[in-house]
C-alpha cells in the first residue's frame, strides 16, 4: 500500500478530507497530514490524527513526533526537517481541498507555510484538488494558476457542479468527492509504476515528463470558431477549449516545444505555449497552413465551423429592420483534411470527431479513412455529462488497428491518454 500525504488548506470542504482520510487507511494506505493554520478553523487537528493515527502538523518549526515517517515505519536516530523528510516518505502528495489562495501560492513557488514547504520539496508526483466557490474557480487568475500547475507536471482533479456552500448558489467549485480522490490517487501512482516497469526505470516524478517528446514541435488547435452574421453577432459552438489547453499543458510538460492555435477560449491558456489566437475558420485556416509544416505532431482539437454565413452584414442587423432575417450559409474548408494532404514523413496528425448518438463511432471511423490521420478522438455530445464545456470527457481514441475506450475522466487525464497514445503510434512509425 502507499503512503498519502494529505495536504489541507482553508475552507469548508476540509471535512471531506476527513472521509478520504478513513477510507484511505482503510484500505490499507498510511497517511499523514498537513494543514494550513486557515484549514484548522474548519477541521481541528485532532480529528486528522485520530482518523491517520499519526500527528499532525502545520508549521515548519514545530517538531514531529514521528520525526517525518508515517504509521508503521521505524522512527530515524535524529529529528529531520519535517517539510523535507514527509515529502521524501510519502508515494503521493495529495492537497485537498485547494483553496484559490493555496493555489495562487503553489503557482507563485511560495513556500510561507508546512504545505507550501512540501509541495517545493516533493519529489513524488503531486495532486491538486481545487474546491471554491464558482465564481473564484472560474476567475482567469485561478485558471492560469491550475494551467502553470498542470504544465509543471502537477496532477489536477477538477472539482465537481453542484450545490455550493454559500446558501442558493451553485455551480462548478465542490472538492470532488473522497472515494474520486482516492481513485485518482491510485491511478497515478498505478500509471507511474507501470511506465516505470515498461522502461526498466525507476517511477519518475511524473510518468508524462518523457525524453522522447523532448525537441518535439507540437501544434495543439482550441476552442471554437465565431462566424460573423454582422458586426456583434455569430454563428458558433459552445466549446470552451478545455481539451485542447489540456494536451498542450501536457504536451508542454513533456518537453515538447507547443504551438497553441487558440480560437475563442473561454479559458486562460497554459503557461509556456506560443499562443495564436483566431476567430473565424478561415483564420484557423491560414495559421494552421502557416505552422503545419514545421510541426512534428497536430492536435486538431479545436471545434471548427461547418458553415458561415454567405454575405455577413458589416454594421448591426437592426431588430424589426429587414422582417424576418433569412441567413444563407456556405460550407467552411475542411481544414485537416487539406492539412493531411500536405503532411511530410514523420508527422502525425489526431482529428477529434465530436459525434451524436449511436452511430457516432461508426462516423468517427470513417473519418480516420477519409482524412488520412493516424488516429480519431472520438466523443459522443448527445451526453450532457461530458463533451464541449465539461470538465471531464469520455473517448475512444481510433486507430488503424484498435480502438482504446478512456473512461469519463477530467480532461487532463483523457489528454494525456491521447498523448500516450500518439506516443505508441510513433514509436512504431
Amino acid at each position: 500500500m502507499s503512503r498519502i500525504l494529505l495536504g489541507v488548506s482553508g475552507g469548508i470542504a476540509a471535512y471531506k478530507a476527513l472521509e478520504l482520510v478513513r477510507l484511505a487507511t482503510a484500505a490499507g494506505h498510511s497517511l499523514r497530514v498537513v494543514q494550513t493554520p486557515t484549514s484548522r478553523r474548519f477541521v481541528g487537528e485532532a480529528s486528522f490524527a485520530a482518523l491517520s493515527g499519526a500527528p499532525v502538523l502545520a508549521d515548519e518549526f514545530e517538531l514531529d513526533p514521528a520525526r517525518g515517517t508515517f504509521p508503521g515505519d521505524p522512527l530515524p536516530s535524529h529529528q529531520p526537517l519535517s517539510h523535507l523528510q514527509l515529502v521524501a516518505n510519502a508515494d503521493i502528495y495529495l492537497i485537498a481541498p485547494a483553496s484559490a489562495n493555496t493555489l495562487a501560492k503553489l503557482a507563485a513557488g511560495l513556500a510561507d507555510n508546512l504545505l507550501g514547504s512540501c509541495a517545493l520539496a516533493a519529489t513524488c508526483p503531486v495532486v491538486v484538488a481545487p474546491a471554491m466557490n464558482n465564481h473564484m474557480y472560474e476567475h482567469p487568475a485561478t485558471q492560469a494558476n491550475l494551467q502553470v500547475l498542470l504544465a509543471r507536471g502537477v496532477h489536477v482533479i477538477e472539482p465537481d457542479s453542484g450545490r455550493l456552500a454559500s446558501r442558493g448558489e451553485r455551480g462548478v467549485g465542490r472538492l470532488a468527492e473522497p472515494r474520486r480522490l482516492l481513485d485518482e490517487c491510485d491511478r497515478i501512482l498505478a500509471t507511474g509504476a507501470a511506465t516505470a516497469n515498461e522502461r526498466g526505470a525507476s517511477p519518475p516524478v511524473d510518468a508524462r515528463h518523457d525524453g522522447d517528446w523532448r525537441g518535439l514541435r507540437v501544434l495543439v488547435t482550441a476552442g471554437g470558431t465565431r462566424e460573423p452574421i454582422d458586426s456583434v453577432r455569430f454563428l458558433g459552438n459552445s466549446s470552451s477549449g478545455r481539451m485542447g489547453i489540456a494536451l498542450a499543458a501536457d504536451a508542454h510538460a513533456r518537453g515538447s516545444e507547443v504551438t497553441l492555435i487558440a480560437a475563442n477560449l473561454a479559458l486562460a491558456a497554459p503557461a509556456g505555449v506560443e499562443l495564436l489566437p483566431v476567430n473565424t475558420a478561415a483564420e484557423l485556416q491560414a495559421a494552421c497552413e502557416r505552422e503545419f509544416p514545421d510541426c512534428d505532431v497536430l492536435l486538431m482539437a479545436a471545434a471548427v465551423a461547418d458553415f458561415r454565413p454567405v454575405d455577413p452584414v458589416g454594421g448591426k442587423i437592426k431588430k424589426g429592420a429587414r422582417g424576418h432575417l433569412t441567413l444563407e450559409l456556405e460550407p467552411t474548408a475542411d481544414v485537416l483534411c487539406g492539412l493531411a494532404a500536405k503532411r511530410a514523413p514523420g508527422q502525425t496528425l489526431v482529428g477529434f470527431a465530436a459525434e451524436h448518438g449511436e452511430r457516432g463511432l461508426e462516423h468517427a471511423r470513417k473519418k480516420l479513412t477519409a482524412k488520412r490521420l493516424d488516429a480519431v478522438v472520438f466523443n459522443d455530445i448527445s451526453r450532457a455529462d461530458i463533451g464541449f464545456d465539461s470538465t471531464a470527457n469520455e473517448v475512444a481514441i481510433i486507430t488503424a488497428t484498435h480502438t482504446e475506450h478512456i473512461s469519463r475522466a477530467p480532461k487532463e487525464h483523457v489528454a494525456t491518454a491521447i498523448l500516450d497514445a500518439v506516443e505508441r503510434l510513433r514509436a512504431k512509425a
